[in-house]
Formats: structure tokens, sequence, C-alpha cells
């Protein structure tokens, strides 16, 4: 009597664990972008709050570079982007909460630095949304967002003395994905960054291998996007070689013919998903995060 007692409760217990399982939101990772910080509360804060509002008992992580939000926006400009992503990867692997999966959702720059986190370290990321995030980088720097005009101003001197100095590489984050469509031999030569994540050079069967994983990977463009040049950037399009006015999709690239990163593959198994913000960077309405965005956090259980 007492071993069915004991098989019964062993039964209930893992009946209520599952039942458990079933209604626990899978957790969200937010990366902000450039100008930006963790929590301020009318940027990743205030999303934090739609998300935990929208979606009961989420676990919503904003990651934070440094040990105070001041640092963690001079860190968005400054920091090597190599060096973010390993801190990253070991906050996430370090979380408890995290262990059993999450989606991401990175904004602006970055969407392009999660997208390098699933890649180097396959933590178990399911959906990745990219909100403006810049795949093929960036040629062109017209808006610098942020309340501090001093860091924006360095950032263009920086960029004006050289992107692909060694110096500059690796004290800027915007150069570490700074493609240059009239020089892109001295780009994939000389930046640290964005020629490896896209295998550009080394075709690093990892990389591959861990994108692939993804359930889903939503990318989010504005349409009347001042900031990023060019925006179909937030689409792996990019300028032509050689020009910087007509612009390639991303299926015209070899990156996709030829299955670099696996976007291809992902492509075939219906997992990517492009969208349009017909806004500025960024200045997406709430209604329009709680139609298309929401769906992507809210649709999957842990």
């Amino acid at each position: 009597r007492d071993f069915k007692m004991a098989a019964l409760n062993i039964v209930l217990l893992a009946l209520f664990a599952i039942a458990t399982a079933e209604v626990t939101p899978v957790p969200l990772v937010i990366w902000h972008g450039m100008g930006d910080s963790c929590c301020n509360p009318l940027s990743m804060g205030h999303i934090t709050k739609m998300v935990e509002d929208k979606v009961p008992g989420i676990y919503v992580y904003s990651i934070e570079i440094g040990d105070s939000v001041t640092q963690d926006i001079e860190n968005g400009f400054f920091m090597n982007v190599n060096t973010q992503v390993e801190m990253v990867c070991a906050k996430i692997r370090a979380d408890p909460k995290l262990r059993n999966g999450f989606n991401a959702m990175g904004f602006s720059q970055g969407g392009q630095f999660l997208r390098a986190v699933q890649q180097r370290c396959g933590l178990g990321m399911r959906n990745l949304i990219s909100v403006g995030g810049q795949h093929q980088g960036v040629f062109g720097f017209p808006r610098c967002p942020g309340a501090n005009s001093t860091l924006c101003d360095e950032v263009r001197k920086l960029l004006d003395l050289g992107a692909y100095l060694s110096f500059v590489q690796e004290h800027l984050v915007q150069a570490e994905y700074w493609q240059d469509p009239f020089n892109l031999a001295k780009y994939r030569a000389d930046c640290i960054f964005l020629p490896d994540i896209n295998n550009e050079n080394v075709k690093n069967a990892t990389y591959k291998a861990n994108l692939i994983k993804l359930n889903k990977f939503v990318m989010v463009m504005f349409g009347k996007d001042t900031m990023v040049q060019p925006k179909e950037s937030e689409w792996f399009g990019f300028y032509k070689e050689g020009q910087d006015k007509q612009v390639y999709a991303m299926k015209d690239s070899p990156l996709y013919q030829e299955d670099w990163i696996g976007l291809k593959t992902l492509d075939a198994a219906g997992k990517l998903h492009f969208l349009v913000s017909d806004t500025d960077h960024l200045r997406f309405t709430e209604d329009w995060f709680y139609q298309n965005l929401l769906p992507f956090i809210n649709g999957t259980k842990v």
C-alpha cells in the first residue's frame, strides 16, 4: 500500500509539474540600442512593463552592460562588441531562470548583438525578434540617438578618423558594423565583428548550426527610417558594391544564396518573418507592438 501511495504521489507531482510548465511563459531577454540603457522608464523600462502587463508571470531580463545606467549607455558606444557578447553569454548562462530557453528581442544594434549571442553561444534562444537591427551593418551616421551630444560627437570624430583603424575598431561599437560598399576588401579584412557573424571570411559551421535552431527569426524594418543607412539592412539588404544608392535584397546576396549563416535554411522552413513599421526608427506605437510583436513573445510556453 505504501508503495502504491508513493507511486501515486510521484504521478501527481509529475502531472503538477507538467501543468505548471504549460502555464509558465517563456522568459524574454531584451538588449537595448545605441544611446539607451537597460532600464530607462521611457524606453526599455516601458517595453518591459508592456510585456509584463500582457503576459502575466513572464520573466523579463533587460541586459545591462556595466554597473550603472551611465556605464551601460557609454558601453553601447565604446566597448568592444565581441567583449559585450561574451559578457551577455555569461550572464545568460548564470541565470537559472533562463536555463530552459528564452525568447530574445533586440532593439536597433541590440538586434545583431543578440544574433551573435545565439550564433556564438547557442544558449537555448527560441524566437529572435530584431527590431530595427542592422544585420548588414550601416554606411552613414545621420542621426545619433540619446541625450548625450558629447558621445555622439566623439563617435563621428572616430568614424571620420577611419572606421577600420585598429584603435577605432577596438573602441567604437558602430565601427564594428560599419560596411563600406566602396571598400569591401578592407571591411572584410579589418572590421572585427560584422564580417565574422555573417561568415563572410571563415565559414563557421557552429554559427550556422546555432542560428537554424531558432523557432522564428523576426525582423522589423522601419519604412521611414532616417537613422539607419540603408534601412534595408534591417532585412539583410545593403548597398550594391561600389556605390551607395542602389540596394540589393537579402535573397540576392551570397550570404543568403550560399546559406552562409542559415538564412536560406530558416526561410525554407518558414521560420523567417519580415515586418514593417511605417515609421521612423523605433517609433512604433504600443498598439503596433501588441499586434505584431507580442504573438512572438506570448505564443510559446516553457
